[in-house]
């Protein structure tokens, strides 16, 4: 050090500290007694390493003051020196306790803390703590006593080794009267079994009653069972305690490499894939987090997993899990092990995996589209909707060679009834993944034949109107292609089923942007006009096919008055752009009104207006 050097040790303030910790780090108060169970489970781990036979018990007391005690390694006082009076150091980093640094450092792996910053979590909901120890490395020493305070402010004494019964530790909370919810004997028990549900060593909440609960349990997964029916029922019953359903299914997880162990459960209702499922990862027996969807990846939103694990590192607060190498492992293995559950399922229980995909077809899509097995095995049972209804591919291949794929849903829903009645075989492709699964459909068929529908395929299935008759529709027609021809649409005429449809709108996705690209460039000015018009594409124009056989365009066909005309041509273009269900452009609701309008005012100018020689309408 330079001679005009001086050394000085940072000021730390303990309630900015504990501020930081409520509000920042933690995501609630709670968190305060599972720091506490943490802190007991890692002395007891300590104790049992040098001493493999010694017993492991945490005990919470509830009342005007919650105690918990531990019958782990306890503290001597220099122990209580090093760790209590200095924040931010870990008695689990340092030797201490009754093993050497080494012996510690090997043993750190079996610790659930790592951060040293457990015991400052109950000021959270305390203004005083106070920590009662006898060490199990020297029983004759003195026990030792440390009581802190908020402000920063501690004490510490010894007493006789006779004043603690067995060596251990316990830390004493006397509850602030604005956090007294989260210490009051209800919630305490309720947050012990939430947190320490699968913790190792014995957990007990005493209540002020006298009340005594073991708040933890032997997994059902790792518990022996005298059949696999009834390994299969306690799995349920446990998925109905934990999660409020039955599961369709459980698969269980095991991976060793990992050091996890669980169950992941099949959920019996359908649910969105942006709606990523809450997965329970315990570590080393202690709940880190009920809500880790980074555990699964993003096609398994269909499962509900707990888990628990001795490799996944937690964040800082210990309340998410870390994201490194061993998590996108961990990750990669689940998914591999609940793909294998699901193509074992076309196996050993084809009726599970029919209810599994009526429940969860969008899932296997998802997972299809890359796993050619399992495209391979669910193929068959995989619905898609098509012009023959909602059939699988398999069944719509055996009477469709070809099959045309619509690019959104309101294509499909345009041409599915005349498709069909054409015998042309048309599949929705507008749903997620849909368009995708059937273009691989001849890789895994062979003689099958898959194209994206083409407005000119289903006009050239469109019977021709006899020329005697599309000569008469001429004058009409030739009004209504001037009328429909500014919205980027041409007219024709055909006969085609069902008779009951007046008019067919035939528009790709490419005329669609085609006319988008128009009105920008018409409503713009300047640099951004130019280069919209310089995007300029010869794109096929929309269709308004009308259909001959159709009564009301037969009528429409006769008239002759050309504003008559106008009226009737928009009327059957807007009544076409209803039927096909897309969305309508400004321009587009106008056509539609004014069609209307058109007609009404058309018909009572008729109906006002008595031809000579005729009888008035009388009213009823």
């Amino acid at each position: 050090m330079h001679p005009s050097e001086t050394s000085h040790t940072f000021q730390v303030d303990l309630r900015g500290l504990v501020d930081l910790l409520s509000h920042h780090l933690y995501s609630s108060p709670r968190v305060y007694l599972r720091e506490l169970l943490q802190n007991a489970v890692d002395a007891i781990t300590a104790r049992q390493a040098a001493d493999p036979g010694a017993s492991g018990r945490i005990t919470v007391r509830t009342g005007g003051t919650l105690t918990v005690t531990d019958t782990g390694v306890g503290l001597t006082e220099a122990d209580v020196h090093r760790f209590l009076a200095t924040i931010g150091r870990s008695s689990k980093r340092t030797a201490g306790g009754g093993l050497d640094g080494a012996g510690l450092d090997e043993a750190r792996g079996e610790f659930i803390g790592q951060f040293g910053i457990g015991l400052l979590a109950c000021f959270v909901v305390a203004d005083e703590i106070t920590v009662l120890s006898r060490s199990a490395a020297d029983p004759a020493a003195p026990a030792v006593e440390w009581r802190g305070r908020s402000d920063g402010a501690y004490t510490i004494r010894t007493l006789p080794a006779s004043a603690v019964p067995e060596p251990g530790t316990t830390v004493r909370l006397t509850p602030r009267a604005d956090n007294a919810d989260w210490t009051s004997p209800e919630q305490v028990l309720a947050l012990a079994r939430h947190y320490g549900g699968l913790l190792r060593h014995e957990v007990t909440v005493v209540t002020p009653d006298g009340g005594t609960h073991r708040v933890n349990e032997t997994p059902p997964w790792e518990r022996a069972h005298r059949s696999p029916l009834a390994r299969r029922e306690a799995l349920t019953a446990h998925c109905r305690e934990l999660f409020d359903f039955t599961p369709l299914d459980t698969i269980e997880l095991d991976l060793p490499a990992a050091g996890l162990r669980g169950v992941a459960y099949v959920l019996p209702t359908a649910v969105s894939p942006a709606q990523r499922a809450g997965h329970r990862v315990h570590l080393k027996g202690m709940l880190l987090t009920d809500r880790a969807p980074e555990l699964l990846p993003e096609w398994a939103f269909f499962v509900r997993c707990v888990v628990d694990t001795t490799s996944l590192r937690p964040t800082a607060s210990r309340e998410a899990l870390y994201e490194d190498g061993t998590l996108s492992a961990v990750r990669d293995a689940l998914g591999e092990r609940i793909r294998d559950w699901l193509t074992g399922l076309a196996a050993s229980d084809p009726s599970l995996l029919h209810r599994f995909i009526d429940t969860h077809h969008l899932a296997v899509k998802a997972l299809a589209r890359y796993d050619d097995e399992l495209l391979r095995i669910v193929l068959p049972w995989l619905p898609f909707e098509t012009s023959d209804g909602n059939v699988t591919l398999e069944e719509f291949a055996r009477t469709h060679p070809t099959l045309l794929v619509t690019r959104s849903v309101e294509e499909f829903r345009q041409v599915a009834p005349i498709a069909a009645a054409a015998g042309l075989g048309v599949v929705n492709g507008g749903y997620t993944y849909d368009r995708d699964l059937v273009h691989r459909l001849p890789e895994l068929r062979p003689g099958t034949a898959v194209a994206d529908l083409d407005p000119a395929t289903v006009t050239a299935h469109l019977d021709a109107v006899d020329p005697a008759a599309e000569l008469r529709a001429a004058a009409f027609l030739a009004v209504a292609r001037e009328t429909i021809g500014v919205h980027d649409c041409d007219v024709v005429l055909r006969d085609f089923q069902p008779v009951t449809a007046p008019a067919l709108l035939l528009d790709n996705r490419e005329a669609r942007h085609e006319r988008t690209r128009s009105g920008l460039a018409a409503e713009s000015d300047g640099l951004w006009a130019d280069i919209l018009g310089s995007l300029r594409h010869d794109t096929p124009r929309a269709q308004l096919v009308l259909n001959h056989l159709n009564p009301l365009v037969r009528q429409a066909l006769t008239v002759a008055e050309r504003g008559l005309a106008v009226t009737t041509a928009e009327a059957l273009y807007g009544q076409a752009l209803l039927l096909s269900r897309r969305p309508l452009r400004a321009g587009e609701s106008a056509l539609l009104n004014r069609a209307f309008i058109g007609l009404l005012t058309h018909a009572m100018h008729h109906t006002g207006t008595a031809a000579p020689g005729s009888e008035p309408r009388k009213e009823l």
